[in-house]
């Protein structure tokens, strides 16, 4: 039986006009239009247009050109831009989230502290690109003679390849430090997700971002992506690791840079002297938070013998009061998934569990009346890794239980796998629980919370380890990744060599004799 989609009232906010507005700023031409819906009801909000490879290559021109005058501008002119648009950003907070709720169907708390990742990186990197960008002048081989000075050259046209779970957050976010270095940027959004990004970028030009230095390409992956990365300087991808190999593959041909963050299968583990009802708070959002569409989100949990019984009583308890629905108000605690096609993948993981043994705690059925893309927040008992979901990425609410009986089986179940994005490590004793972390292969391991702490700490590298990516985000590297470094070195006097006629032992002793002066004088 099909169910009709609810009649939920749009938010005000977001009127024809303004959709018109905002992909009017996508470079597209002759191609068929994409029909972006709105989740919650499965309505049609917009044509999102679509990009040719000619579409692409103009794009490209423009933002060279726009490129050129804007990494000429003193980084002081340049950051100027982003101080204004600090507060243009937080000032639009309430819109941007009507944008992020109506294209993704993620609840409201989500959606507005998506718009708060932007501001964030913002603020940091006022504050460290002065310093990592200003030249650094070193000593050269002969002291006092020669100067070897470190500059910081822009890249040129940066692509960034921008996924649907956190469209304004990965596609704003991660041009900010790279227009800071001065260079363009070419995003391609997902194309089920492009209006908050296109806002995102109206609002940088409203605080003086030049126009046309931001491009936006649209269209499915393997339609753009070869021109996309073929006419990029550097490419940052966040998506899945299939992809991830294809783009860092083809940019490896173009003998050019790439930042990949790809998928997890992360790992939750709860140390005897874990206070339960913390974890479990910290459970749901692990598990649950962006109906599960968290690169970093939890769908692996493993738990003392001892301790499980009470904690997976208390987790199902707290699971099934969860309110679930649509609505653009702050009342539901999750909303939808992001399309109809991803329930159908997410229901096939726990078809396959069921089918292959494993047990439903609650859950595990999809939602219609709630929408065309709800799915019940699932608790599953028993998953092996026979099953899909026991060692491929579900990305939707889905997470197993395990128990275990030391913690070394812990951490040695915690590494089975391919991944090693993020993990979570619960318990009384801190240090203990750091310990723990650390024997953990995963790029980011947090200690009694889940994600936030490491994400939200954009002073550190952010990235994956084994076939969670190539690269990081955030941290110095996080800005840096986006330079060339030109090695500017001067010769004051010509003493460098031999010199004609010269006895080649007296060079040489002379030579090495310098070199240990060096060493023993610590001049460098």
């Amino acid at each position: 039986m099909t169910i009709a989609p609810q009649r939920l009232a749009r938010p005000a906010s977001i009127t024809d006009r303004f959709l018109q507005g905002l992909v009017s700023r996508v470079q597209g031409s002759a191609a068929p239009p994409w029909p972006l819906t709105e989740v919650y009801t499965g309505e049609v909000l917009v044509d999102l247009p679509q990009s040719t490879p000619t579409d692409i290559e103009r794009a490209f021109a423009a933002a060279r050109a726009a490129q050129v005058e804007w990494a000429a501008r003193p980084l002081r002119a340049r950051l100027e831009v982003f101080k204004r648009a600090h507060t243009i950003f937080l000032d639009n907070a309430h819109l941007t989230t009507d944008l992020i709720q109506v294209e993704s169907g993620k609840n409201r708390r989500m959606a507005i502290e998506e718009t708060c990742d932007p501001v964030m990186v913002m603020s940091h990197y006022l504050k460290r690109a002065p310093k990592l960008l200003a030249p650094v002048k070193r000593g050269g081989p002969v002291p006092f003679l020669t100067t070897s000075t470190e500059i910081r050259q822009p890249k040129g046209v940066v692509a960034i390849i921008a996924p649907w779970n956190f469209p304004f957050a990965t596609g704003i976010s991660d041009a900010i430090s790279a227009l800071m270095a001065g260079n363009a940027i070419v995003l391609k959004p997902d194309n089920k997700t492009a209006l908050s990004p296109l806002h995102g970028i109206a609002m940088l030009e409203e605080a003086g971002l030049p126009k046309g230095l931001f491009q936006v390409v649209c269209g499915e992956g393997p339609d753009v992506g070869p021109t996309l990365i073929d006419n990029a300087n550097y490419v940052m991808f966040t998506g899945s690791t299939a992809t991830g190999r294809v783009i860092g593959e083809r940019a490896g041909r173009n003998l050019i840079g790439c930042c990949l963050e790809l998928g997890g299968k992360n790992p939750m583990l709860v140390l005897e002297d874990a206070d339960l009802d913390d974890v479990v708070q910290g459970a749901i959002f692990g598990a649950f938070g962006n109906t599960g569409q968290i690169c970093m989100h939890i769908e692996r949990m493993y738990l003392p013998e001892s301790r499980y019984e009470e904690f997976k009583a208390k987790f199902v308890a707290a699971t099934e009061a969860l309110d679930v629905r649509a609505a653009y108000d702050f009342g539901p605690d999750l909303g939808s998934l992001v399309s109809p096609d991803h329930v159908e993948r997410v229901k096939a993981h726990v078809d396959d569990a069921v089918a292959k043994g494993a047990t439903v705690l609650t859950g595990g059925r999809p939602r219609p009346d709630l929408g065309p893309a709800f799915f019940e927040p699932t608790i599953l008992e028993g998953v092996t890794t026979e099953m899909l979901c026991g060692v491929t990425e579900t990305f939707g609410p889905v997470v197993a239980l395990h128990p275990y009986r030391t913690v070394d089986e812990a951490v040695a179940l915690a590494n089975d796998t391919d991944y090693g994005l993020n993990a979570s490590v619960w318990g009384g004793d801190v240090e203990a629980a750091a310990a723990v972390g650390r024997r953990i292969e995963s790029g980011n391991v947090n200690i009694n919370d889940i994600l936030a702490t490491a994400f939200a700490s954009k002073g550190t590298p952010s990235g994956g380890v084994k076939q969670s990516g190539v690269g990081a985000r955030h941290g110095d590297q996080g800005l840096l990744k986006y330079t060339d470094v030109q090695n500017l070195a001067v010769l004051k006097k010509q003493v460098m060599g031999a010199r004609p006629g010269q006895d080649y032992d007296a060079y040489v002793k002379g030579m090495l004799g310098g070199l240990r002066m060096m060493r023993r004088t610590r001049i460098r």
